[in-house]
């Protein structure tokens, strides 16, 4: 399959006012790249980490009079709400903070979006779903499996409800390269692990549809344009065992496949349990016509970039 041609129309008329939360984070970060460069005006906020090459605004989403009072301030046409506690093993042990991040951010943020009336883009996860049916879709009513799924589903309720437009976009395991103070991913591991010669050890027995970014970030920009609502599944076309997508990465990048020990679950013993959840993507093909990354195609533009810098 040939690669997408991320490409933005000089006399395209949909300029738009985005804010981004979550503006500093992996998909966040990639977001406000793309949408720059399509020449929108594009605000974006973070917590932790700023972005040294670019001014955004400190937020702390848990505080609801800050966020509103920037949302209002900013009052943007479309809010990207990207920002979460994603560590789905610390959302396990600490709920209390996964509670206030990942609901009650998203309802402060929220509230915001009523003052200024704009649309709402949530990015959620397939953590929302046990993993009990072969496929799901978009209709499928979530059954989460871990607290972190838990949480998500929670902010997709509350989205739901809130008499805004909106669109509810779950995806899986996002992997690109990343900034040096962004969160790894699975990828990344992989290189970074095989690079200096040591042994990954890998499970079988969780599947996932991983999910290239800038492919992510694409499927949003062809959802604006078609003025899409509802709820989205936005994952790669592959689901995929961890160590067959090690292997993948492996072969992609000319490093040794035999360092790449299988294991089962069972081996691991952490607090959250991993579900394999496929999505099914269909309905975003229906709506815009884009079929997502399967993942060689993402491996191989992660290999073209690292070679052009």
């Amino acid at each position: 399959m040939p690669f997408h041609v991320y490409k933005y129309p000089k006399n395209h008329s949909m300029l738009m006012k985005i804010l981004v939360i979550g503006g500093s984070g992996m998909i966040g970060s990639k977001v406000v790249d793309h949408f720059l460069k399509t020449n929108n005006e594009v605000e974006f906020t973070y917590f932790t980490h700023d972005v040294p090459f670019r001014t955004g605004y400190h937020l702390d989403i848990t505080q609801k009079d800050d966020t509103v009072k920037l949302i209002t301030k900013i009052n943007p046409d479309i809010v990207i709400h990207s920002s979460a506690l994603v560590n789905v093993d610390l959302c396990e042990t600490n709920n209390s903070l996964a509670d206030s991040i990942n609901v009650n951010g998203t309802a402060n943020i929220i509230e915001g979006c009523k003052v200024v009336k704009d649309k709402l883009i949530y990015i959620s996860t397939s953590f929302v779903f046990d993993g009990s049916k072969q496929k799901y879709v978009e209709d499928d009513i979530p059954s989460p499996s871990t607290y972190y799924g838990l949480t998500k589903y929670g902010g997709e309720e509350l989205v739901r409800n809130s008499d805004l437009t909106y669109l509810i976009l779950r995806t899986d395991q996002p992997y690109c390269w990343v900034e040096k103070w962004q969160r790894t991913n699975s990828v990344l591991r992989v290189l970074q692990t095989l690079r200096s010669g040591k042994v990954l050890k890998e499970i079988t027995d969780w599947y996932n549809a991983p999910t290239y970014v800038p492919d992510l970030v694409h499927a949003i920009e062809k959802l604006l344009e078609d003025n899409a609502e509802g709820i989205f599944h936005l994952v790669g076309s592959e689901f995929i065992n961890r160590y067959n997508w090690a292997l993948k990465v492996a072969n992609t990048f000319g490093l040794d496949k035999n360092l790449i020990k299988p294991i089962t679950s069972d081996a691991l013993s952490l607090p959250a349990k991993r579900v394999s959840v496929n999505l099914c993507n269909k309905k975003l093909f229906q709506k815009t016509g884009l079929r997502m990354y399967n993942i060689q195609d993402g491996l191989n533009d992660m290999k073209r970039i690292e070679n052009v810098a």
